[in-house]
């Protein structure tokens, strides 16, 4: 059996920077622990997998650790193989996946998500959050992730995370963020308990980050920075319940993997 794979830089403008995803298109649904063994072997943030539908594509999206139920970066990533590599005429791709409809739509070089929002509620400061940052927030709120709201730019840089700290909470991960002299925000993101102690560039948390900064300065298209290593830079808007994630994507690499029969 051989399956196609790309290697894609998604929220880039140029190699190297962003969050690095792989993509294999398949023409039919493999066993679980296949994908999961490939996604383990790719030891990429994300590896993703779709196949055609009549209307579009389903798409899966595995951590080297587990399944996931959302991913931005990978999502990102697969529009642009099937633009860019699969020849799909249409501007619009749909993928049905487990969060239900996604969209992604040609704007000249920028890919545009349609996610569903996910606005988070403030809630008490877990205790492992503050020893696993090392630092207090100003405020915690909580959605599919936790979120710690810190008061500036240089407060996000200087975080040092205690990730076996990080494992202990009961949610998927942690987005730190605050507001930017140059953006209108920026964020980082932690996810030790799939394997992914820092995410370069993390496309669903800004489902929950773009309601939050709309509420608090809002309603905008805003710039935003993710301070990874890696770094990158994307756009994002609510638009009534959903999420508009603007990004650009670089391919990488082409090759093909080779499973024995």
């Amino acid at each position: 059996m051989t399956i196609p794979i790309y290697q894609i830089d998604a929220f880039a403008s140029k190699l190297f920077e962003g969050n690095p995803a792989a993509v294999c298109p398949l023409p039919r649904w493999l066993p679980d622990d296949l994908l999961q063994a490939i996604a383990a072997e790719n030891n990429l943030s994300e590896t993703a997998y779709f196949v055609p539908r009549s209307d579009g594509y389903h798409i899966r999206w595995f951590t080297p650790a587990s399944e996931v139920d959302l991913c931005g970066h990978a999502t990102l990533a697969s529009a642009f193989v099937i633009f860019h590599f699969l020849q799909e005429l249409s501007s619009t791709i749909q993928f049905e996946s487990r969060s239900g409809q996604l969209t992604v739509t040609r704007d000249g070089d920028w890919l545009v998500m349609n996610f569903p929002a996910q606005p988070p509620t403030p809630c008490d400061q877990p205790q492992a959050l503050a020893q696993g940052l090392g630092q207090t927030p100003g405020a915690c709120l909580q959605s599919e992730d936790y979120i710690a709201v810190f008061d500036s730019e240089t407060d996000i840089k200087a975080l040092q995370p205690d990730f076996e700290a990080l494992k202990r909470l009961d949610r998927r991960g942690v987005i730190v963020t605050a507001p930017s002299a140059q953006y209108d925000f920026v964020a980082r993101f932690f996810a030790p308990k799939l394997a992914v102690p820092e995410d370069p560039v993390t496309g669903s948390a800004y489902t929950q980050l773009a309601p939050y900064w709309a509420e608090r300065l809002g309603p905008k298209r805003f710039h935003v920075r993710q301070l990874s290593a890696r770094g990158g830079e994307l756009m994002c808007e609510v638009v009534n319940e959903r999420v508009f994630i603007y990004g650009k994507a670089v391919p990488y690499l082409q090759g093909r993997i080779d499973i024995p029969d």
